[in-house]
This record gives C-alpha cells, sequence and structure tokens, in this order.
C-alpha cells in the first residue's frame, strides 16, 4: 500500500509545507515516488535512455582471448635486456579475428596487428614505431619496453558471469556498445513512463489563437513537452484547460486514468482566482507547499488516483527550475533509475550576487573556462521568472543555497549544469 502525503511529512523532521526547504522537497519526493515495476525485453538500438530492470550477466569473457593493443610486434618478453638492443626474425603475420597456429623459436618475433590473438608464449608486443625493420629482421632499442607492454588479457574487460550493467541503470551510448560487445541483442528495461501535461487559467492562448489584451501564448506546454521528451517519458499534451470545474475535473480523471504522473502549469500561487487548488483537493491527496526559492515558490504535490501530482507554478522559468529540481528527479526514480543527482560544479563567479538568506536561489548562468582551465560562470543579466529567454542562453543554473548570502566577484559558488537536459 502506498504511503498517504500525511505519512511521509511525518518522517520527515522540520517538515513545513509553508516554508519548506529545497532539500526537504527532494527528500519528500524520494518517498512519494514510486518505482514501476513492468518491463519489456526490448532490442538493444531502441534501448537508449531506456532504465534496466535487470543485471545484465555477461555471459562470456571481454577479450575472449589474450589480445594485442597495438599494432606491432609479439614476442618473449624475457627477451628484453635493460640495456641491450633486441634483435628478432619476423616469421609470420598475426591478423585480427585469425588465429596463428605456428611456433616461435629462440630470437624469433611475429608482426600482429592490434586485437589479434596473441599466441600461446608470447606476452609482449613492441609498437610498430618503436621498431626499426632489416629486412626479415627488427631491432627494439633499450629501455623503451617492459615485459607485458601492451598485451591485453582474456577477461581484462569482463569476465564471464560478472554483471556489466546493474539494475536501475540508464542505457547511455557507452552501455549500448558494451552489451553490444556481449553478444547480447535484447536487454529487459523498464516501461517508458506516460505522463500527462497540461496549462491552466483563462488568459492562456493556443497557438493559432489571436492575441488578446491580457492573455499571453502558452510557452510553458511545449517547454514541459521538450523536457519530458529528453527524459525518454511518452507525453501525452491536454492542451489548455480553462478556469472551469467541470473541464478541469474531465482533465484530471482523464489524465489519472490513463499515466503515471500528471504535470500541470499554474493555478497554485495563493489567492489565484481559479478552481485548479480546489479540484486538486478534491480527486486527490495533495499538497500545496511555499517553497523557501526563487523562482518557483509555490507548487503541489500529491496523488490523484495512482498517478503522481506535480503542480508547477505558472511563470516560464519557475517551470523549468523546479522542474529541473524537482519533478525530473522525481520521475527518474519513478522510471526506475537508481542513478545520484548530478554532483554540482565548483565555479569562480565573475560577478557580484545578490541573494537574501533564508532561500535557495537558481540563477541563470553562464559557464566558460578561465586562462587556467578553471570553470567561471556570469549570469545572463535579468533573473526576473518571466524572462524565458535567459534560459535560452544559460548552459547552467547557479545554486545560492539556503544559508548563502551576497557572493563577492571571484567567489566559488556551485553551478548544476544542464547537461542535455533541457
Amino acid at each position: 500500500m502506498r504511503p498517504s502525503l500525511a505519512s511521509i511529512a511525518a518522517e520527515l523532521q522540520g517538515y513545513d509545507p509553508q516554508a519548506l526547504r529545497v532539500t526537504e522537497v527532494n527528500a519528500f519526493l524520494s518517498r512519494l515516488a514510486e518505482p514501476v515495476s513492468a518491463h519489456d525485453n526490448v532490442e538493444l538500438l531502441q534501448a537508449l535512455g531506456r532504465v534496466l530492470a535487470q543485471d545484465i550477466i555477461s555471459p562470456i569473457n571481454v577479450p575472449a582471448h589474450d589480445n594485442s593493443a597495438m599494432d606491432g610486434y609479439a614476442f618473449r618478453g624475457a627477451s628484453l635486456l635493460p640495456d641491450q638492443v633486441l634483435k628478432l626474425k619476423v616469421v609470420g603475420t598475426a591478423l585480427a579475428g585469425v588465429a596463428w597456429r605456428g611456433d616461435l623459436g629462440p630470437g624469433e618475433c611475429l608482426k600482429i596487428m592490434t586485437g589479434a590473438v596473441m599466441p600461446n608464449g608470447l606476452d609482449t608486443v613492441a609498437p610498430q614505431e618503436l621498431v626499426t625493420l632489416h629486412g626479415q629482421h627488427i631491432s627494439i632499442p633499450a629501455g623503451v619496453l617492459g615485459r607485458g607492454d601492451n598485451r591485453r588479457f582474456k577477461g581484462e574487460d569482463l569476465t564471464e558471469g560478472q554483471a556489466a550493467l546493474l539494475k536501475g541503470e540508464q542505457i547511455s551510448p557507452a552501455a549500448l556498445g558494451l552489451v553490444a560487445s556481449l553478444g547480447i541483442r535484447q536487454v529487459p528495461v523498464y516501461r517508458r513512463l506516460k505522463v500527462a501535461y497540461f496549462s491552466t487559467g483563462d488568459e492562456i492562448l493556443s497557438l493559432g489563437e489571436p492575441p488578446r489584451e491580457g492573455a499571453v501564448y502558452d510557452s510553458n506546454r511545449y517547454t514541459v513537452f521538450g523536457l519530458l521528451t529528453k527524459l525518454g517519458c511518452e507525453v501525452i499534451d491536454l492542451g489548455v484547460v480553462r478556469d472551469e470545474p467541470a473541464l478541469l475535473e474531465a482533465a484530471f480523471t482523464k489524465a489519472a486514468e490513463h499515466c503515471d504522473a500528471i504535470i500541470t502549469s499554474g493555478g497554485v500561487s495563493v489567492g489565484e482566482a481559479d478552481f485548479t487548488k480546489a479540484m486538486m483537493k478534491k480527486l486527490g491527496d495533495v499538497a500545496f507547499w511555499k517553497i523557501a526559492m526563487r523562482p518557483g515558490r509555490p507548487m503541489a504535490v500529491g496523488r490523484i488516483g495512482s498517478a503522481l501530482l506535480f503542480g508547477l507554478p505558472g511563470n516560464p522559468v519557475a517551470v523549468m527550475v523546479t522542474f529541473l529540481a524537482f519533478v525530473r528527479p522525481a520521475l527518474l526514480r519513478l522510471m526506475g533509475s537508481t542513478a545520484p543527482l548530478p554532483p554540482l560544479l565548483k565555479a569562480q563567479s565573475l560577478e557580484t550576487l545578490r541573494k537574501k538568506p533564508g532561500r535557495t536561489e537558481y540563477q541563470r548562468g553562464i559557464v566558460g573556462n578561465a586562462a587556467d582551465g578553471s570553470l567561471t560562470v556570469r549570469t545572463t543579466g535579468n533573473q526576473g521568472s518571466g524572462v524565458l529567454s535567459s534560459m535560452v542562453q544559460a548552459n547552467g543554473l547557479i545554486v545560492l543555497h539556503h544559508h548563502q548570502g551576497h557572493v563577492a566577484t571571484g567567489d566559488t559558488v556551485d553551478v548544476m549544469m544542464f547537461d542535455g537536459a533541457i
């Protein structure tokens, strides 16, 4: 049985929905978001970005044989002497994919290609660029090689029966190649999340509608669509829902019946003249928070039926910041991912930043490199929560923590990089 919001709140020390810290929000959501259980076997080329539902166990040794790490000449490393040039006769060639079956006598070597199986008794490879060739003989300078150099061992990467990837890992391009190297065609992954989203408010215009005084075009649905698509979710767009109880109830009910999560924007601020908050309360187990952060103070979280609900603020930047800070980690957990949150990076601020202690602030930043290679960051300028262009200019968020005050030029600050999330 899923825990109620009240029981989760009771487990959190210092929980205060009217002044909730950022760390407490993520602690709450980590308990609320329970991973889906259903999974599918999918073809490897369809698995990118999916989350593994079981460990991948290597059925083979990788590599399958001792092999050469270089194009060069294979020989017995015991022949090397520290202060003498080594001269050897070349008696054959070992190609990748074709095992060489001959025998080598004393003073002999084998020309070998990268990846070729090392014949029995040979344990060292001299790269061809270190060797001088004299007809059918080579010479290797003293002191440039050690015994065993440039030899890959059987099972050096993975041994048969070893876990190559673990349940809960998200499949990256590198992981695709690793699984392919094991000869595995299909992998078990958790099913894709279904996430419904809609915007609320009579002042919101859909694309194609003519402008009217006091109204704004809906950007949040398109932003949320992009964020969810990047995350690998199956997205269901329910459009703009007017401030009418029947319409709101129909939208929430439809979303809850078919989806794992529901995201709305707008209608969660204190004193707003709409029906969104009332309908959330009527249909689900929902908490309304005032988070000690900027931008994005108001937020609603809970369940309607079995679907998680995230009621985000209406301002465009606040939508993106709350999604990145809270919703994205919760959805990843819902997807079955066990990966920790990406670490914050350290960067030197190129300007003074004004900040009041007692809340966490996310300022849009442009991260670059100083002459010594260290990271620097400057803001995009105007930090208003409606300045959506600043999120296009930025490549990360400057994270100014709860107890932090003003930042002087040259001070070190934490940065949350976007890294393709937006």
